[in-house]
């Protein structure tokens, strides 16, 4: 269950400097970036509805501090 989250965190981290590095190099073709952007928005949305459905199935519970 962590690994998968770790996983998809690292991908969606490795995206985004994709994208700043060919928003930074690419003069005026900026296709390369788009699709590193939209790997990361991808990743993003994965993650999110895995965690959804993880919660929504059992696999995990809300921890959090009252007060």
């Amino acid at each position: 269950m962590k690994f998968i989250v770790i996983l998809l965190l690292l991908g969606i981290v490795a995206s985004l400097g994709s994208g700043l590095f060919f928003l930074v190099k690419d003069d005026g073709d900026n296709k390369r970036m788009v699709k590193a952007l939209t790997v990361r928005i991808t990743l993003s949305v994965a993650l999110f509805l895995f965690l959804l459905v993880a919660w929504a199935t059992g696999l995990i519970q809300p921890r959090g501090s009252i007060g």
